[in-house]
């Protein structure tokens, strides 16, 4: 296996746990306040890309945090 699907599959899978804890995190929330009535899909939708969003960019720190700490290591 190639350095790059190893890494590759390494963000792949990053992402998705990042994204699950987000979903996870975000039922803390007590959303049913600010949800109108009859609204329930457009609001499942939301939750959803919130978790998305959230969960990408926390991933995608971790990620980077660990590569410049190699780089750092490395010179």
């Amino acid at each position: 296996m190639s350095l790059i699907t190893l890494q590759s599959m390494i963000n792949l899978v990053s992402h998705i746990f990042f994204i699950l804890v987000a979903f996870w995190a975000l039922q803390a929330l007590r959303t049913d306040m600010l949800i109108k009535k009859h609204h329930i899909p457009q609001a499942r939708t939301l939750y959803i890309l919130v978790a998305i969003a959230v969960g990408y960019t926390t991933s995608q720190f971790f990620i980077d945090f660990i590569l410049y700490i190699q780089n750092v290591l490395v010179f």
